[in-house]
């Protein structure tokens, strides 16, 4: 059976607050930690009015908190936006908060534009190409420390955190492949090179002391409610995001409306459709349908699903149905 788990942006609902946000994250997770979800995931962007998952460690010890079992992580961290060393010890303190429950992904973009990329202190061209190198030293500080190791993670060191790449590309697939790593793709937004990259990880994967054969997850957005009608009409918000961001609106995340088609141009329809092809929308039978040939395609062993709806109560419903869906999903250890 395929696991479920879910990525969670903390999204900032049009007429709610941040605190309200970061409260619905804890009670996903409460939801998906009860319904028998293997991961909860965090991402890492910035500057963006509708996500308020920026300071994703600092979020990441929120949802633990909350939870007991679920295991917690980063979907993920933008590792050039930081020195390997800052990442070594905010989870290892993590991980010495919520011991055996941590996971560590990390991604080579940004996760925002270029000024507030500057802005957060990197050396934007140095860091994205120095990102394997970042990603060993990042190995190294975690794992036991050597003889005379000049530099040590404390808290960190010897806490072996289980790392994940994350890619939207063949870039990542390669080095998940190269490191004996667990890869993540971003397909839930950028489904164009997903079995590419999959055939690539899993032909050219390394054994290492981590992971013995390739482990594939693979993202779809979703959305499943009682009937089609309704899932398509809480979609819309994640239709609606994905427009402004192509027109540069930056705002709250936007509640869903009756009539898409009042709100985008048909070439803007044409490419969100594009990019969201793979997302699973509509009743438990429809869902079902979709998710059935999604995984006959990727033939995935895990799908981490973001479910950007708007209203949390009917969040927290999708949660519960998705859970229910045929018999993809084990239950969490």
């Amino acid at each position: 059976m395929v696991p479920f788990s879910i990525l969670d942006l903390s999204p900032v609902a049009e007429g709610s607050t941040v605190t309200q946000s970061l409260e619905s994250s804890a009670r996903m997770a409460r939801k998906a930690e009860e319904f028998g979800y293997k991961r909860f995931w965090l991402a890492e962007h910035h500057g963006m009015p509708g996500i308020a998952s920026a300071a994703t460690a600092v979020v990441i010890g929120h949802v633990g908190a909350a939870t007991k079992r679920i295991r917690i992580g980063s979907g993920g961290i933008m590792l050039p936006n930081h020195s390997p060393l800052v990442i070594a010890e905010q989870f290892g303190t993590l991980e010495a908060l919520f011991p055996g429950r941590v996971d560590l992904g990390l991604g080579r973009a940004p996760g925002t534009d270029m000024r507030t990329a500057q802005a957060l202190r990197r050396n934007l061209e140095a860091g994205a190409n120095s990102f394997p190198n970042d990603v060993v030293e990042l190995q190294q500080l975690l794992g036991t420390p050597v003889e005379n190791q000049a530099i040590l993670a404390v808290p960190g060191n010897g806490s072996h955190i289980p790392i994940w790449l994350l890619g939207s590309s063949l870039y990542s697939a390669q080095l998940a492949a190269m490191l004996g790593l667990p890869y993540a793709f971003a397909s839930h937004f950028a489904p164009d090179m997903l079995l590419d990259a999959i055939a690539i990880y899993r032909d050219r994967f390394q054994p290492s002391a981590t992971l013995d054969k390739p482990y594939v997850m693979v993202g779809v957005m979703g959305a499943v409610a009682a009937t089609d009608e309704e899932a398509r009409y809480h979609f819309t918000s994640a239709e609606q995001q994905f427009v402004n961001l192509r027109r540069n609106v930056r705002g709250p995340f936007p509640r869903p409306v009756a009539d898409m088609e009042a709100f985008w141009s048909p070439m803007e329809k044409m490419n969100v459709e594009h990019t969201l092809r793979y997302a699973v929308v509509g009743s438990p039978e429809t869902a079902e349908a979709k998710l059935t040939a999604f995984l006959k395609e990727t033939q995935a062993d895990e799908v981490i699903i973001s479910m950007p709806i708007h209203d949390i109560e009917a969040r927290l419903r999708s949660v519960e149905l998705f859970a229910g869906l045929g018999n993809f999903m084990r239950v969490a250890a």
